[in-house]
């Protein structure tokens, strides 16, 4: 990883928050916002506990990333199949920048929800009835998990790194990135949720991560060309 690669993440999380991840999950941070989060508290708790529930989609985040990660690095058995990895990497980018666009079903099919499920079910219900600042951690952490594309966009992006050190890192600035738009939104409640701006931020978003999946299958020519490439020297 570099520093262009880490910029360009940071910039496609923070730009896709205002929109894909408000649409995705903005139902469960007013929610919440409603059930748990009392008018009477002063503005520096109700800051603490949508803080905190940040931090527990992040810990969660970067769980997931170092899992990525060490998979992506097991994986790897010489230039080509990094190469490969890389190629699958950007395809999967393009595809979820115009899912994101609404050009094609790529995401609804991959976005198989695990609301449902009678473990998260009854974890969501305990969590909801409880106000102390652990339990809006707790409800990020769970919430992590919900299946959600640009997770798994970032997700490919940490097992491209073949490492579980930059995996969890990549998955760590994801959340970070992630964490303005979705506080705000419990602040500001719903105003996010629509209107020309929500839409151009999935615009910009989606030419986002489709440009940097171009990146990545350009990445990935370098390898097939020269199987012996470094990692570290992909992008020179």
């Amino acid at each position: 990883m570099d520093g262009v690669n880490l910029l360009s993440i940071t910039t496609i999380a923070f730009i896709g928050s205002f929109g894909h991840c408000v649409g995705m999950c903005g139902g469960i941070v007013l929610a919440y916002t409603g059930a748990k989060v009392k008018p009477q508290w002063s503005s520096v708790h109700q800051s603490t506990v949508h803080l905190s529930y940040s931090f527990g989609r992040i810990t969660t985040y970067a769980v997931l990333g170092a899992l990525f990660g060490y998979l992506g690095s097991v994986a790897t058995f010489s230039g080509y199949t990094v190469g490969a990895l890389f190629l699958f990497a950007g395809v999967v980018m393009i595809l979820t920048g115009l899912s994101i666009m609404g050009k094609v079903k790529f995401l609804p099919l991959i976005e198989h929800s695990v609301m449902k499920s009678s473990w998260y079910q009854k974890s969501f219900k305990a969590l909801m009835s409880n106000s102390s600042i652990f339990s809006f951690y707790l409800l990020g952490m769970i919430n992590g998990l919900l299946p959600c594309g640009f997770v798994y966009f970032f997700a490919v992006t940490a097992a491209s790194t073949l490492s579980p050190l930059w995996g969890a890192v990549v998955m760590l600035i994801f959340g970070l990135s992630t964490v303005p738009a979705l506080f705000g939104l419990g602040f500001f409640t719903g105003l996010m949720q629509k209107g020309r701006f929500r839409k151009t931020m999935i615009t910009m978003a989606s030419i986002a991560v489709i440009i940097y999946g171009l990146f990545m299958i350009y990445d990935s020519v370098k390898f097939f060309k020269n199987p012996q490439k470094s990692l570290l020297h992909c992008c020179d």
